[in-house]
């Protein structure tokens, strides 16, 4: 009876201090930045957007859109990545107002993230006087639509689940280990 006891509570020590060890859930990537920066005024449209992540970015799995007022997509070219930087080209721009800039970026732990930065063009860029011609680059039909609503913080998904697995696999093998000794006694 007294090993029994001394299993159960080995068990019930290692499983606690399973749940203790595990913190919350850092790895997702975190937007650090953007040129242009989050708020700004432009009198011209950029010829690039940029943003930087805490960590390494894939261009193969990243999307960056730039939507104007009207929701004219003026992205061009291909996103490029540079350490945790992604990038892409900017078209002229059409009528002054608020142009959203779009990611939806995969972190290292495989997690998409999505979320949004804006900045204020302040007088109509070229576009502006010719009629707007739908996208039709394979870049801009991937992209997420954005959001109308002002830019949240990217969502944390949480806390992983493969700790909570590896402590499932722990306690099991503990319990069949004891059940396997005690059924030799």
């Amino acid at each position: 009876m007294n090993r029994v006891l001394r299993t159960a509570a080995l068990t019930l020590l290692c499983g606690f201090a399973l749940l203790l060890g595990t913190g919350v859930a850092s790895a997702h990537t975190r937007l650090l930045g953007s040129d242009p920066a989050e708020g700004t005024s432009l009198d011209a449209g950029p010829a690039r957007v940029a943003l930087e992540f805490n960590e390494t970015m894939q261009p193969g799995f990243s999307t960056v859109t730039v939507v104007g007022p009207d929701g004219t997509q003026y992205q061009t070219g291909e996103v490029t990545a540079d350490g945790g930087t992604v990038a892409i080209g900017v078209g002229p721009l059409g009528a002054a107002g608020r142009y959203e800039i779009g990611y939806r970026v995969i972190s290292e732990d495989g997690h998409p993230v999505t979320g949004s930065v804006a900045f204020t063009l302040t007088t109509d860029g070229p576009a502006a006087a010719a009629p707007a011609a739908p996208s039709t680059s394979s870049q801009a039909a991937a992209a997420p639509e954005p959001a109308a609503a002002p830019a949240a913080p990217a969502e944390d998904g949480g806390m992983p689940v493969w700790p909570w697995i590896v402590g499932a696999v722990v306690l099991v093998g503990g319990g069949v280990g004891a059940a396997l000794r005690l059924g030799r006694s």
